[in-house]
């Protein structure tokens, strides 16, 4: 049940800081599971102080622009606010400041709603603000790669989650950039993104499986059966957040063996 003070906010219009958090979340879940049901999208409303069925409404108006949904024939919910429009304009390539306001915010109210103090903020400490930030950077990739990937391995098909890694194309090593950007991300199994960072894997411009021919000529059953048998093979694709193109040509062009 909702708290009973909060409920004038159902429909009260949306705010920016409301607008980031549901923003953040929309990229995180699949959109197909972006219903009244879900657990995130209910732990969101409680937070806001809005219906679930607010918050799903809301995800649905966002989805109204993302790309990758038009590509697949789906629409997303008419009826999207300015707002709308302008805080998807305003972090769709900018997933740091998304991800870390998010995290601010999300806290934030958090500590309002508990009366105590739930941050763990750094107090001058650089290296500790530097690990907690990329906790949540990881955290938010994480998701943002799985849900787009249905939780599948991109190459192999394979749906257990424990076993599935969101792995970095360009790694953020190389450029921090890119280190929330979920197209810059591939959703593998932990054999193949341990390949795929070691050259012995890539992904072709046409979006088929790449295996080095260090691979391709070892003569053993396993290696061909479990490997090479995917070499030139169609990638699974993702429902959004595409993988850039750019980015897997760098990969081929730096890491992948040939």
């Amino acid at each position: 049940m909702f708290n009973e003070s909060l409920e004038h906010r159902y429909g009260a219009p949306w705010s920016r800081e409301e607008l980031i958090l549901a923003f953040e979340l929309y990229c995180r879940i699949p959109f197909q599971k972006t219903k009244t049901n879900n657990p995130a999208v209910q732990k969101l409303a409680m937070l806001l102080g809005r219906s679930p069925a607010s918050v799903a409404r809301k995800l649905g108006n966002l989805g109204s622009f993302d790309p990758e949904l038009r590509k697949a024939k789906i629409i997303g919910l008419i009826h999207a606010g300015k707002l709308d429009r302008m805080i998807w304009d305003e972090f769709h390539d900018n997933w740091g400041k998304l991800v870390w306001e998010a995290n601010k915010l999300r806290h934030g109210l958090m500590e309002k709603t508990s009366g105590e103090s739930l941050l763990n903020r750094p107090g001058g400490n650089s290296e500790i603000l530097r690990m907690t930030k990329q906790r949540v950077h990881q955290a938010f990739f994480r998701d943002a790669i799985l849900s787009s990937y249905n939780e599948t391995c991109c190459i192999t098909g394979l749906q257990i989650r424990e076993c599935l890694i969101a792995s970095h194309i360009v790694p953020w090593s190389i450029n921090e950039k890119y280190r929330t950007d979920p197209t810059n991300g591939l959703c593998m199994s932990s054999t193949f993104d341990r390949l795929f960072d070691s050259g012995l894997v890539s992904i072709a411009e046409d979006l088929t499986v790449c295996v080095s021919e260090t691979l391709l000529r070892i003569q053993n059953s396993v290696v061909k059966n479990l490997i090479g048998v995917y070499h030139g093979k169609s990638m699974i694709r993702p429902h959004r957040f595409m993988p850039s193109l750019d980015r897997l040509q760098w990969h081929r062009e730096n890491v992948f063996r040939g």
